[in-house]
């Protein structure tokens, strides 16, 4: 028998079948990859040059301030003792935007269940595309339409919550109502509910079907199956769509400032006229004030900066711990 031999590979090869070819330093894998990571570093770049710019605008504003930045409540910057603190600001950003979750959020999640589990999927297209276009309405249009025309709708219920429960502390104001804290916060409230729904659809939408039929399948009912397969599987979804609402909800200017009373002080009357948060409070006072005014205003700035980033931060963080739902994503 005569021996058959084997074809011989050359030495530059790396395996049988002449080898992979050779990889392009310059490829347009490499080009993307770069361009991706520029584009990304370049975010944390400006988030870095408005963290500093305000920093070196609002030291001097503090650093000449004759009371507590963090505790004192009022806002005089224009005389010759200038004194200004955040407490009241920071008190009613929070205030306006924890009523606007508590009003949109229910709201937002039964939306997006009847959108993603009850509605045809035509009529679901059909009002998921509007509820998307509400939220790029411009917000002044919101702050505008809610000063002229929710005026006295908020007025009337006002005056019928104090006469009903005048007890509670929160109702015991007695007038004069229309600009106040529940007219911003349910302003505000129409404002996040599209975010807040258009996310908690899509976590919806992405839970796995073996997972509802499973559910179906074992005799649970539509409701029952959502309750213990659909609303388990987005809870970090969901949370991070309150999370990024709440976000949205805590910068807010036009809108507040247009609806709020701006009146600083700290309580939780929701009907009398007062309220101001942050940003309500920059818009209508920085083109009037002076240049340590200016600066001030920049000083709150800062600080509502930094809460609105530790927001988002945290929304990123419950997202990102749920394997699975990053997986979908």
């Amino acid at each position: 028998m005569s021996q058959q031999t084997l074809p011989s590979t050359s030495a530059g090869s790396s395996g049988g079948g002449g080898g992979l070819p050779p990889k392009k330093r310059f490829g347009g894998d490499v080009i993307f990859r770069g361009t991706a990571t520029a584009a990304g570093s370049m975010v944390l770049v400006i988030i870095a040059a408005i963290a500093v710019f305000l920093i070196v605008k609002a030291i001097p504003a503090i650093r000449d301030d004759n009371a507590n930045f963090f505790t004192y409540k009022e806002w005089f910057t224009d005389g010759d003792d200038p004194k200004f603190g955040i407490a009241a600001t920071v008190f009613g950003t929070i205030l306006t935007a924890f009523l606007a979750l508590l009003l949109a959020v229910p709201v937002a999640l039964g939306i997006a269940l009847c959108l993603s589990h009850y509605a045809h999927r035509r009529v679901a297209t059909t009002l998921g595309f509007i509820i998307d276009l509400l939220a790029a309405v411009p917000s002044v249009v919101f702050g505008l339409w809610g000063r002229d025309y929710f005026y006295e709708p908020v007025s009337n219920l006002s005056k019928w919550l104090h006469d009903t429960a005048g007890w509670l502390p929160i109702f015991g104001s007695e007038g004069p109502y229309g600009k106040s804290v529940l007219l911003g916060s349910i302003v505000l409230g129409i404002m996040i509910l599209p975010i807040v729904t258009s996310l908690s659809r899509e976590v919806f939408m992405q839970t796995p079907p073996e997972n509802q039929e499973a559910a179906l399948a074992l005799g649970a009912t539509k409701w029952e199956m959502i309750r213990t397969s659909v609303l388990p599987y987005g809870k970090a979804g969901i949370i991070a769509s309150v999370m990024l609402g709440l976000g949205r909800a805590l910068g807010e200017t036009i809108a507040l400032a247009l609806t709020l009373g701006s009146v600083f002080a700290i309580n939780f009357d929701l009907l009398g006229p007062g309220g101001v948060t942050i940003a309500s409070n920059i818009a209508n006072r920085f083109a009037e004030a002076n240049e340590f005014g200016r600066g001030a205003l920049i000083a709150s700035g800062l600080a509502l900066f930094a809460i609105t980033l530790v927001v988002n931060m945290a929304a990123r963080a419950i997202v990102y711990r749920r394997r699975e739902f990053v997986g979908s994503a």
